[in-house]
């Protein structure tokens, strides 16, 4: 058995038997199967790349096979899924993928050999561009149905990007080519514990385009290096540094010295904040409702000057450790549909379905409400999320503010960000995405107490 596809098959299958998160599963089964260098990076290669085409994997499976690919035997169809990217995305051989998936059929799915042998000559007819040819919508008639056949997404989150680009196709083209793009690492150097420059050639990185403690990994296993073992850095994505330091940034009237991440694991932004929280005599108060994730966020922040809660942020005035208007700056980093970071975990854009939205926007508001109480009168709330999707921002944001029953203003979020970043909108919220600054789609609305 070629171990590398197994490996990736493992772990594709992981994914669609168990909910698993590839990025949680394939680390440790490369582990188990003594998997390094080009091996572990061509399981990588397999596993990433046929969870992203899996839509499109899947049209063009049904087609060669002259049945919906969902009426195949799970194991047959994720090994097919796999030996149809080979074909169709990689530079593999053809007689290599046809043969090794055919041999990976064998060991997972008894008497489909020869089926899974005619399925895949089929597919290897055509090239990729061809089958989206033929199988795909018109562009002229069905534009959304042809992007979301060519670049594998689901129809209703192709039209939440193109809403939120303002109905331009082309973009909306470029940002779903983008998600389809394995990203890189991004590592944030702590402000005080490290020098983003120093650590860029530590890690042999680069210093990151945007964010002042941005730095840009060229490969290898992040979790292996010094400095974030040793906490002067973690991985983030630059889009959720700058979000983050836009809270920081914000001016405030008076005191300046308690700050509240109201939804704080895995602990990300409760690093970073924490970090220039302690430059600057502030303590950061962390809340994470979820018991395991609290636990990260405690490891996150281990050394700096945070508290971290184990209760439900929407309890603020309820829980005597969040008191109403107590903090001077309140992050609330609201649960969301995660549709700015499929170019990192492929496997959501196929898990998330529209019926997800009513819970979490009554959550998001519900946040948003309880940050807006926390904070003071002139304090600020920065209202942080990675999905594009208006309902989850525009939406959540004027919905709660009006719910709220308080004095609020917008705060030109733009001015907050790092001079010369292009693409930042009319304001006063900003709207961060992959194909213009190579972040995670991230959203921010920056709201004044008055």
């Amino acid at each position: 058995m070629d171990r590398p596809r197994y490996a990736a098959y493992e772990a594709v299958a992981a994914v669609h038997r168990d909910d698993a998160y590839a990025n949680l599963v394939l680390p440790a089964i490369l582990r188990e199967e003594g998997l390094t260098g080009r091996d572990a990076a061509f399981a990588t290669e397999l596993t990433y790349g046929t969870l992203r085409h899996l839509g499109t994997l899947d049209a063009i499976l049904t087609s060669a096979a002259g049945r919906d690919v969902q009426r195949i035997d799970p194991p047959v169809r994720d090994a097919l899924r796999i030996g149809a990217y080979q074909l169709l995305h990689t530079r593999v051989p053809a007689h290599a993928a046809v043969s090794s998936t055919v041999d990976l059929v064998r060991a997972v799915g008894q008497g489909a050999t020869g089926f899974a042998n005619a399925v895949l000559r089929e597919v290897a007819g055509r090239d990729a561009d061809e089958w989206v040819s033929r199988l795909a919508p018109l562009m002229e008639t069905d534009p959304i149905g042809h992007l979301a056949l060519a670049y594998s997404h689901p129809q209703w989150i192709v039209r939440a990007f193109s809403e939120a680009l303002g109905g331009d196709l082309g973009e909306t083209t470029r940002l779903l080519i983008e998600d389809n793009v394995r990203p890189p690492v991004h590592l944030c150097a702590r402000p005080g514990l490290a020098d983003p420059v120093e650590l860029a050639d530590e890690v042999g990185g680069a210093p990151g385009a945007f964010s002042p403690y941005a730095v840009y990994l060229g490969g290898g296993a992040p979790g292996d290096l010094a400095a974030v073992a040793d906490g002067r850095a973690h991985v983030q994505d630059e889009g959720s540094q700058l979000v983050a330091d836009a809270l920081a940034t914000a001016s405030v009237d008076g005191a300046d010295g308690r700050w509240l991440d109201l939804c704080a694991g895995p602990g990300g932004k409760s690093g970073l904040l924490g970090a220039l929280a302690a430059q600057r005599g502030a303590r950061l108060t962390a809340v994470e409702v979820a018991e395991h994730r609290a636990r990260l966020v405690t490891q996150a922040t281990q050394g700096l000057p945070v508290t971290v809660l184990n209760t439900d942020g929407r309890l603020v005035g309820a829980e005597p450790k969040l008191p109403e208007e107590h903090f001077d700056r309140v992050l609330v980093d609201a649960p969301c549909t995660g549709l700015g970071s499929l170019r990192r975990r492929p496997e959501s854009r196929w898990r998330r379905q529209p019926s997800d939205l009513p819970a979490l926007t009554r959550l998001q508001r519900e946040l948003l409400v309880a940050g807006l109480r926390a904070v003071r009168p002139g304090g600020v709330v920065a209202y942080v999320t990675c999905s594009p999707h208006t309902v989850e921002t525009h939406v959540t944001v004027t919905e709660a503010a009006r719910r709220s029953g308080m004095s609020v203003d917008f705060v030109d979020a733009r001015p907050l960000l790092p001079a010369g970043m292009p693409g930042l909108g009319d304001g006063p919220t900003v709207q961060l995405w992959p194909h213009r600054h190579g972040t995670d789609a991230m959203f921010i609305a920056v709201l004044r107490r008055g």
